[in-house]
């Protein structure tokens, strides 16, 4: 019979294996749940799974019935304001600190509390658009660290989401999120150098996704899929990434969903030692490596997900005066025809390459 995780209880017998988007089993056939499993099942959002009508012990298993939020709670969710968002992301930032400086002491992983402080964000993960466009403006110089982890899960989780993977996007925004877990392992004070590091620095930093992989690598609910991710997040498609330089096919796709969203935040917040960039502008450098750093289809889908402003978009262009959108080009999204606030004149961004939109105006 077919039944929800949910109503399962130990003793339960799989008769079919478990799989999430992979051919890797999450739990194999004939398998005698435990509460472990059940964690485990909730953990990858799977939504039914195949069991016999009797227990191990040889008695009937009668499913109990499940608590249904409804639809009422998606809409709850749809209707939240960008303030409880941003206030809920602010209080995920503090948590995802405080679980590093548990890290930094010497404490394990707890995955099962990762998930517990991301699940609430990844909620609005189908719901908002321009709020995950935003994410940079809430970083701050001094947290920028723990802003950035954060926000590359978000990213992370929705590009997945809009790549396919409907039942493990979450898989993807957890592997980001763990992705620089290996840094609690680093000299702390890298993390707020107000300068550049130096060479011997950075190449200890390059350390850090093969220290991210050993923290999670005996944890048996992080799935193959996301342990390669977390160890590849910083490879490249020509091989000038680190720590291995793998190449193309030879990088996980989620490895390549965090790289492309890792870079876009990076570039786009502001840091210690360096200026934040027009998210426009830092698409356009992202494009010029397509081919060479970033997997081209991964970042394609990722630039129409953000670029989803519409016709009457107020935006501040980097002459410091206020437009709207008048036209979009979808073979040029970052530069639209835009016409001034303060004279109607029409500007064709795509003409004038020393003019681009600066921030896009919410309010």
């Amino acid at each position: 019979m077919q039944v929800h995780p949910q109503q399962l209880i130990p003793g339960c017998i799989i008769t079919k294996q478990v799989l999430g988007k992979t051919r890797h089993p999450i739990i194999d056939e004939n398998t005698v749940i435990n509460e472990e499993h059940i964690k485990v099942l909730k953990h990858f959002n799977i939504d039914s799974v195949e069991v016999s009508e009797k227990l191990a012990s040889g008695s009937l298993f009668t499913p109990k019935k499940m608590m249904v939020a409804g639809h009422s709670s998606r809409k709850n969710v749809q209707r939240k304001s960008r303030a409880s968002f941003e206030t809920l992301y602010l209080d995920t930032v503090s948590g995802y600190k405080e679980m590093f400086q548990k890290w930094q002491g010497g404490s394990p992983i707890d995955i099962y509390q990762v998930r517990k402080m991301m699940m609430p964000l990844f909620d609005y993960v189908k719901d908002i658009s321009l709020d995950l466009f935003l994410l940079h403006k809430f970083a701050s110089k001094q947290d920028y660290f723990y802003h950035h982890g954060v926000s590359i899960a978000l990213l992370s989780a929705h590009l997945a989401r809009k790549l396919g993977y409907e039942k493990d996007w979450i898989q993807a925004g957890i592997a980001a999120i763990l992705a620089d877990s290996g840094m609690a392992k680093l000299n702390e004070n890298w993390l707020m150098k107000e300068s550049r590091l130096t060479i011997a620095e950075y190449e200890e930093i390059k350390k850090h996704p093969t220290l991210s992989y050993r923290m999670v690598e005996d944890i048996p609910s992080v799935t193959k899929d996301m342990k390669l991710a977390i160890l590849q997040h910083h490879e490249r498609m020509d091989g000038s990434g680190y720590p291995l330089g793998a190449r193309e096919d030879k990088i996980h796709p989620f490895a390549k969903i965090i790289a492309v969203s890792d870079t876009y935040h990076a570039m786009t917040s502001e840091r210690v030692y360096r200026r934040k960039q027009s998210p426009f502008k830092v698409i356009e450098e992202m494009l010029k490596l397509k081919y060479q750093k970033f997997d081209y289809p991964v970042l394609q889908k990722f630039i129409d997900t953000l670029m989803n402003y519409t016709v009457g978009t107020r935006v501040m262009l980097s002459t410091g005066k206020e437009a709207y959108i008048i036209f979009i080009d979808s073979n040029q999204p970052t530069r639209p025809m835009v016409r001034l606030m303060d004279s109607d004149e029409i500007i064709k961004l795509n003409e004038k390459q020393a003019i681009f939109i600066e921030n896009i105006i919410t309010e």
